[in-house]
């Protein structure tokens, strides 16, 4: 019984509860912005991970390369999508000025 018990899972989903409220932390103390931003951005990373490998079993497959490169083409094109849109803003906003 032991054996079907999905214990990873379990341990998985408390640790996805304690990191929102790491994150909800900020809210409720009174921190730097610089110190709001880095949990947030450290709560924010370890939550998709763990999603990541965890529930959505990233490691597992056979074409492990595959599925890793799509991941990081993906994180790629939102980051270029995410600096483009600011950049893009902090040019319009300088031409409006």
């Amino acid at each position: 019984m032991a054996k079907l018990f999905p214990f990873k899972h379990v341990m998985g989903f408390v640790s996805s509860i304690v990191l929102t409220l790491a994150a909800l932390s900020v809210l409720w103390f009174d921190m730097s912005y610089g110190a709001k931003m880095a949990i947030l951005l450290v709560t924010a990373s370890l939550q998709a991970s763990l999603q990541l490998f965890l529930f959505m079993h990233a490691g597992e497959s056979e074409d492990k390369n595959t599925v890793y490169t799509n991941i990081a083409f993906a994180v790629v094109v939102g980051l270029i999508t995410i600096f483009g849109s600011i950049l893009f803003l902090i040019n319009k906003l300088n031409s409006l000025n």
